[in-house]
């Protein structure tokens, strides 16, 4: 029985090593990306158990995912390959110091071909958190049916569904996303949300309070909201009440795949049975972490880099 079951994308990546407009002869790194495997990888490296669902390619970038995906842990036993589509890319270069460029080229490809005809029977059914974002049902038709077809079996096999809004403007208009968001939200047990995805979903001015989202967003049936706000820290609203928690101050080095590690930080703090605050605080220290290490999933954060995160700069 896997602690959490997640489904979407992943791409190959290929980030350039330095600063600058790449040119040819530039140096650049490959991996991967994907907001899913990155919280199913967050989970594990806390201890607990994952399993990925997606499509790639029969290509070497798909062979490369699903590598790096066993050897972090998670298990893509039902992972499907697509042999007439290749895998998705993503390029990202900094044009400058603190600029992040991305370029996506997904459309169509293997990733966006994911079905709910490739969710294996009693997968879903036997974990203890299905984990969905607002992304997959953004990159297709097919994509969407696999996910809410995915959270119609949790919910009816009483599995905690967690959502996490994740709104990509790239992807859908703003009029397309909000009422999908919105229904996905009413069936899910937690949401997470930025304050303007929060918003977006509600049909809210963005303007309003962490604690008057998160209610409203509770309004809809979740159990739980958490209203995620960068280096304001974040906000949880649960039926015993609202807490808030600070950042984590640290130097910033790559902001891409923080709000995955905090929402990975969080669902363990849940599968661990704490309280609210303490989930919080877990999430924060993993989305800390993330953002003072390169890489979408590179520096997640294990039991024991949250433990010295308290301590001092030097450890010896």
């Amino acid at each position: 029985m896997p602690d959490l079951v997640t489904l979407g994308e992943a791409m190959l990546v290929v980030r350039a090593s330095a600063p600058g407009r790449p040119l040819p002869g530039t140096p650049a790194e490959l991996s991967f990306a994907g907001a899913e495997s990155t919280v199913a990888i967050g989970v594990t490296r806390l201890g607990h158990t994952a399993t990925w669902l997606g499509r790639v390619g029969t290509d070497a970038a798909g062979d490369l995912i699903l590598d790096a995906l066993r050897g972090a842990g998670v298990d893509v036993r039902a992972a499907t390959r697509d042999p007439d589509h290749p895998t998705g890319l993503l390029l990202r270069h900094r044009r400058t110091a603190d600029r992040v460029v991305v370029d996506y080229y997904r459309d169509g490809l293997a990733g966006s071909r994911l079905d709910a005809a490739h969710l294996p029977d009693g997968l879903i059914e036997s974990a203890r958190i299905l984990h969905v974002t607002g992304i997959t049902p953004a990159l297709s038709d097919s994509a969407a049916s696999a996910v809410h077809e995915a959270v119609r079996r949790a919910r009816a096999a009483g599995v905690t569904v967690s959502l996490d809004v994740n709104y990509r403007s790239r992807l859908w208009p703003p009029g397309r996303a909000a009422p999908v968001l919105r229904a996905l939200a009413a069936q899910a047990d937690v949401v997470f949300a930025g304050a303007e995805e929060a918003a977006l979903a509600l049909g809210a001015p963005s303007a309003h309070e962490p604690g008057e989202l998160g209610a409203a967003l509770r309004a809809l049936s979740p159990a739980e909201a958490v209203i995620k706000l960068g280096a304001d820290g974040a906000a949880t609203v649960t039926a015993d009440g609202f807490w808030r928690a600070p950042a984590v101050p640290v130097t910033q080095v790559d902001p891409v795949g923080a709000g995955d590690a905090f929402v990975a930080g969080y669902l363990s703090g849940l599968l661990d049975g704490l309280p609210p605050p303490d989930r919080l605080a877990r999430a924060a220290g993993c989305g800390a972490i993330a953002v003072s290490t390169t890489g979408d999933w590179e520096g997640l954060a294990s039991r024991a880099d949250l433990a010295a995160l308290s301590g001092g700069d030097v450890r010896r």
